[in-house]
């Protein structure tokens, strides 16, 4: 029995369901094509405003019932927005799929959107955006993005600016909702105990969203070797690395992903033992990818104190250039595969995990390979593979870098870039970006995605 089933509905909704017939729970989730990057600057962040907006109330529930309704049946709701989509799911018994179908297309195709209620979620968000700007490792990363991709799409934070919720309008919210909540390109994923027909039923009944056209994204070009730095009040450098990747479709991505988990994925990795277990200089550290639609990024963190920013970033930098040049060792590129399928296996025991996989890999318009199939695929990832990835990747040209830190921490990298420059200066042919990359010896979804 195939264990996926998947149906296209008039006006382009998918559906997409796993029936798992051993467990009493199921996961239902509502998938648009409405995040940061399909935003301009000017209503940066109102796809996360409006995730938070949506459960104050419909035109048949208030916020308190929606509550109720979902806590009576000991289930869980709740939404994430990302760069790239909003996520709207709820978990509940197996008995209970039609109310979790039911209160989903509620809030998502029939909210109040109360101009009392927009005043007040802007407090609670202008709350979140002063927690997130607490959290410099969060920070650093929409640094990254920024200072790559620039001050639009995918540059864009996901939760926007105080500047940006100020000037929302409930105009802006209908106008955008009806331009990205639209039937074309929603998917339906449901895993658990359900039928398939079940859940097709239900969802024909209650999803009513626009039938406008979808837009297609904005595309931005990335900026080689561009470098920012954030003052922060605190007492760590927050350091990201970041070199321009593949789109998700890309047939090389699961190579990627073995240089990723080999590199900086784990205890193991070379990063963290380089860096915490040998030389003691930070305490969090690892390396991600986050593959998008049209571009994609391979980007490693690591927090450290302000006077070893330098000494941590060259480190970085020259197990970059190790692996650029000779490639990982046959250790690391064996325990990288086998540690890629066992997350895999691991990262699906639940409803939720399965529900989430299935709605991400249909959004983005990617083969729904079984757990099977996919380490297949990882099996049949040579070593030659990603090497070639490797170097392509990493010596084609200069990272970005981002830093956030205490404003003393831009002293210890303008004195070491210049002393790079003096080095640079003694050494011809200073075109050649492989030849750079060597002189200086210089993401699993995005850290940046919201929860409501």
């Amino acid at each position: 029995m195939n264990r996926y089933k998947r149906i296209v509905l008039p006006g382009g909704t998918k559906v997409v369901t796993e029936e798992i017939p051993h467990v009493r729970s199921c996961t239902v989730g509502l998938w648009l094509n409405a995040g940061s990057r399909w935003e301009s600057p000017k209503i940066n962040g109102i796809s996360h405003f409006i995730e938070h907006l949506v459960f104050k109330g419909t035109e048949s529930r208030t916020a308190r019932k929606i509550a109720e309704e979902i806590d009576e049946v000991g289930g869980y709701l709740n939404a994430v927005t990302t760069k790239d989509y909003t996520c709207y799911y709820a978990k509940v018994t197996d008995r209970c799929m039609r109310l979790a179908v039911d209160i989903i297309c509620d809030i998502a195709c029939r909210p109040l959107l109360a101009e009392s209620d927009i005043t007040k979620e802007k407090g609670v968000i202008a709350e979140e955006i002063a927690m997130y700007e607490d959290s410099p490792e969060e920070v650093v990363h929409d640094l990254l993005a920024s200072t790559a991709w620039g001050p639009c799409a995918l540059g864009l934070p996901t939760l926007g600016s105080l500047k940006t919720l100020k000037s929302l309008g409930r105009d802006d919210i209908v106008k955008y909702m009806s331009e990205h909540y639209v039937t074309e390109g929603a998917v339906i994923s449901a895993a658990g105990n359900i039928k398939h027909d079940e859940v097709v039923e239900e969802v024909n009944k209650r999803l009513d969203l626009s039938r406008r056209k979808m837009k297609s994204p904005t595309t931005s070009k990335w900026k080689p070797g561009a470098q920012a730095f954030r003052s922060k009040a605190i007492e760590q450098a927050h350091l990201c690395i970041g070199y321009e990747a593949f789109n998700r479709n890309h047939p090389d991505r699961f190579g990627l992903y073995v240089l990723d988990v080999a590199f900086g994925g784990g205890l193991s990795s070379r990063l963290f033992q380089k860096l915490r277990e040998d030389r003691g200089l930070v305490y969090s550290t690892y390396s991600y990818t986050a593959l998008y639609e049209d571009t994609g990024v391979f980007a490693v963190y690591a927090g450290t104190g302000v006077e070893n920013i330098s000494l941590v970033k060259d480190l970085i930098m020259e197990e970059l250039y190790d692996i650029c040049n000779n490639g990982l060792k046959w250790e690391e590129y064996n325990r990288g595969k086998e540690q890629l399928k066992n997350a895999l296996a691991l990262n699906l025991e639940t409803t939720n995990s399965r529900m989430s996989r299935l709605g991400r890999l249909e959004l983005a318009g990617e083969p729904l390979y079984t757990p099977d199939e996919i380490s297949r695929v990882i099996d049949d990832v040579t070593y030659n593979d990603v090497t070639r990835i490797a170097g392509h990747l990493l010596g084609k040209e200069s990272p970005v870098i981002a830093v956030a830190g205490p404003r003393k921490t831009e002293s210890f990298l303008i004195r070491r870039e210049l002393n790079d420059a003096r080095s640079r200066e003694k050494i011809a042919n200073t075109s050649d970006s492989n030849r750079r990359f060597a002189r200086r010896a210089t993401l699993n979804d995005s850290p940046t995605s919201r929860k409501a």
